[in-house]
């Protein structure tokens, strides 16, 4: 037994590639190396701060980090502030333009969509997230690649928590966080994972 799992382990070893370092004999530096094409925008707008550095610039900085950053056209901040703050009454029309918009934007999808139009007018938006989502529906969470799908699915999850907020007796512009803690919850759903999360965040 002792034998066979050391050979197992040499054979692992062997299949392993092993790390280059700067210092291996065929370490060679490129032309092509050098450009650094991570957040180009982002990166070309932080590498020149003189200034001293505020909340916004350290927001900034940490999305750099972990690649989250999103910077949003002209057209889809004009189309999010056209949004009246005080209206409790969804355009749909608009919401398709704005979703499509921010969709075809480069790092945003319909969660990251939901929530920036949520904090716009909360009376008529609400985050579209996995908790809330499988608490309403019974299922996971799926991220449909077409655009036309996501706002479809949108706006019915919409309604669906409208409905759900009025049965309840709780407040639609705060369903999805009472909904997220609900399900968030261990005598709920809180002992089961979510997907593209740690197991022990998703039951924390």
């Amino acid at each position: 037994m002792i034998i066979l799992k050391t050979e197992h382990f040499i054979l692992k070893s062997m299949n392993e590639k092993r790390i280059k370092t700067t210092n291996d004999i065929d370490f060679e530096i490129k032309s092509e190396d050098f450009p650094f094409k991570y957040q180009e925008n982002l990166t070309t707008k932080l590498d020149a701060i003189t200034r001293e550095f505020d909340q916004n610039k350290i927001n900034e900085i940490v999305l750099w980090k972990v690649n989250r950053y999103a910077g949003l056209s002209k057209d889809s901040l004009t189309l999010i502030n056209s949004v009246s703050t005080s209206s409790e009454v969804i355009n749909e029309e608009l919401t398709k333009d704005i979703l499509s918009s921010l969709i075809a934007e480069s790092g945003i999808q319909l969660p990251m969509a939901s929530a920036i139009l949520r904090f716009r007018n909360p009376k008529i938006y609400q985050i579209i997230d996995q908790r809330v989502y499988r608490i309403l529906f019974g299922e996971k969470y799926k991220q449909v690649k077409n655009i036309a799908d996501q706002i479809e699915k949108y706006l019915y999850y919409l309604k669906k928590i409208k409905e759900e907020s009025t049965r309840l007796g709780i407040s639609f512009e705060e369903a999805d966080r009472i909904l997220y803690l609900l399900d968030k919850d261990k005598r709920l759903n809180g002992n089961l994972p979510l997907d593209n999360y740690g197991y022990s965040r998703s039951t924390s």
